[in-house]
């Protein structure tokens, strides 16, 4: 691994965690090692950590070394043989090779994601597929929005494939504009999953066609757009659903944006107290993928539009638990809009 390599692993103790967030997602093994001013091993984190950090304090303005772990493994240099089982071993992706002053030499990286029994999911998914995709005219004239290709493969397909690596078998879309095209699609595939079609006879929103599916859940279920992916341990994701007690879990996208003003702080006589050039800010967006529990259900009206956003602020106005479970900006894949699907054809390629 070369220094530039080199450098996407490692960081200085004192960065943000937003800046920690991003270096995560571009090494894309799930971990940062941290370095001390002397250049030492000094900790690590993980963008599990950084989640668990979010949803315990809510705080994102705060330097990594608050968050990281500061037993980190690493191997020296002659125990480099033993990486792939100590990386297997300990469920991680990469492990630091150090030489006698603990200074980081090499990275050793596992790139498949250790999975063990736990992370097979028996769980529903519902995807909403029936609406028009008006954004991304001309080619939804043509084509329903879930057969864009993102690649050779339409994203309704790379979604399920996401979800069909975590053993999830049974799966509803629900369907209205060009719903021929996409149940022609899927018949002349060789599915290893079920796919029940829930018709919507005029459009109901993101939430109305949960209403028609027959069938009582016992169990929560995944519910998601048809034009998002949204990359992280989904068996993770689920387990802390449960374990947190949400009626309604909203999965969230860590979403940095840059004022391209000079920002004017002002008293309310108009006085300046100071100026701030360029400012960044940080907020999380909805990603259009939720958990929710089957009685919360029960809360969507019959045969008209509802979506998903009025049943969380109709759970909020009942004051039932609603939680959020965090995710990186770079983990967060939209196709939405055309420049959003570049910049999601061009993380899949």
């Amino acid at each position: 691994m070369n220094k530039a390599q080199l450098e996407q692993y490692l960081a200085q103790e004192h960065i943000k965690l937003i800046e920690a967030l991003s270096k995560i997602d571009e090494n894309s093994t799930g971990v940062l090692f941290v370095l001390n001013n002397d250049g030492e091993l000094c900790g690590a984190v993980s963008d599990g950590d950084i989640r668990r950090w979010i949803l315990g304090n809510g705080i994102i303005d705060v330097d990594i070394r608050k968050i990281m772990n500061t037993n980190p493994k690493y191997l020296v240099e002659g125990e480099r043989h033993r990486s792939r089982e100590v990386m297997e071993y300990y469920e991680v992706r990469a492990i630091p090779i150090v030489d006698d002053a603990m200074h980081v030499v090499d990275i050793e990286t596992l790139r498949k994601r250790c999975k063990g029994a736990s992370a097979s999911i028996a769980a529903p998914v519902i995807i909403m597929a029936g609406g028009q995709g008006t954004r991304l005219y001309p080619f939804t004239k043509i084509l329903p929005k879930p057969l864009i290709p993102i690649g050779d493969i339409p994203i309704i397909e790379r979604i399920i494939n996401s979800f069909c690596e975590y053993g999830l078998k049974d799966y509803y879309v629900t369907v209205n504009y060009k719903k021929n095209m996409i149940k022609s699609y899927f018949s002349e595939l060789d599915m290893n999953y079920y796919l029940t079609y829930v018709e919507e006879d005029q459009p109901l929103g993101t939430a109305g066609s949960i209403r028609l599916i027959d069938k009582q859940f016992n169990c929560p279920v995944f519910v998601t757009n048809c034009d998002t992916i949204v990359k992280t341990d989904y068996a993770e994701l689920y387990e802390y659903h449960k374990q947190s007690r949400n009626v309604i879990t909203i999965v969230t996208s860590l979403k940095n944006a840059t004022i391209p003003y000079g920002v004017i702080h002002a008293k309310e006589d108009g006085e300046v107290i100071s100026m701030e050039e360029k400012p960044h800010t940080s907020y999380f967006i909805n990603t259009g993928m939720y958990i929710i529990n089957p009685e919360i259900i029960n809360l969507i009206p019959s045969g008209s539009m509802f979506h998903m956003t009025d049943l969380v602020n109709k759970a909020l106005e009942l004051k039932l638990r609603v939680g959020m479970y965090p995710v990186s900006e770079d983990s967060f894949l939209d196709m939405g809009e055309f420049e959003e699907m570049k910049r999601m054809e061009e993380k899949l390629s």
